[in-house]
């Protein structure tokens, strides 16, 4: 069928060295039913034998020659995500997940492999509920501590006062090396939270 639908020298040489390397044919798992008439089912239903692409044809969006637009769920935001790149870019990222040849992709290893899991499964759950009474007790005591008294039980020293006069300190702007500014009290002030709450409060 590959050689009458692809006439070419490169698909005769192909089927005639399939038929010398697998003499006895080829397996495959066939659902059962009448044989689709259209050969480009069977094409797309052999492909998955062929190869695993490490994307589905599906995710990609839109291509124009130039750039290439697929969606993703990010593992960050737990949202499906969409970027666009060049075809090059693109390239790049599909290409690293070519193995070279002899080696195997391991998904799961040590502990996390299905055969190990089964067999240390057991003595996980008994530990786990050994341990689950003090850590409940842990999580109890943590959470009636303000972030002033969790830190201070750190780091052995008041985060809300000044190492040098001594004083009281207030919060006014926090921030993170990653995330930037996550609190900033000059925003609250604007935003009037402050007015509304002494508003609610009455006389």
């Amino acid at each position: 069928m590959l050689r009458q639908t692809l006439k070419t020298e490169a698909m005769k040489q192909l089927v005639d060295t399939c038929f010398r390397k697998y003499p006895n044919g080829l397996v495959t798992n066939v659902q059962k039913g009448s044989v689709p008439s259209q050969y480009q089912s069977l094409a797309r239903y052999g492909a998955k034998y062929v190869v695993s692409p490490p994307i589905a044809v599906r995710r990609i969006d839109r291509y124009d020659g130039e750039r290439v637009t697929y969606h993703y769920r990010s593992h960050r935001t737990e949202r499906v995500e969409h970027e666009t790149v060049d075809v090059d870019t693109f390239m790049g990222r599909m290409v690293q997940h070519t193995m070279p040849k002899g080696f195997k992709r391991i998904r799961y290893y040590g502990v996390q492999a299905t055969k190990t899991f089964a067999k240390v499964k057991v003595v996980i759950q008994a530990a786990l509920a050994k341990v689950e009474g003090v850590i409940k007790g842990a999580v109890k005591i943590i959470a009636r501590l303000t972030y002033r008294q969790r830190y201070a039980q750190s780091t052995g020293r008041d985060p809300l006062r000044c190492p040098h006069c001594r004083g009281e300190l207030g919060v006014w702007r926090i921030w993170h090396p990653t995330y930037g500014v996550i609190y900033d009290e000059g925003e609250v002030i604007k935003r009037g939270t402050y007015a509304s709450t002494a508003q609610r409060a009455g006389p």
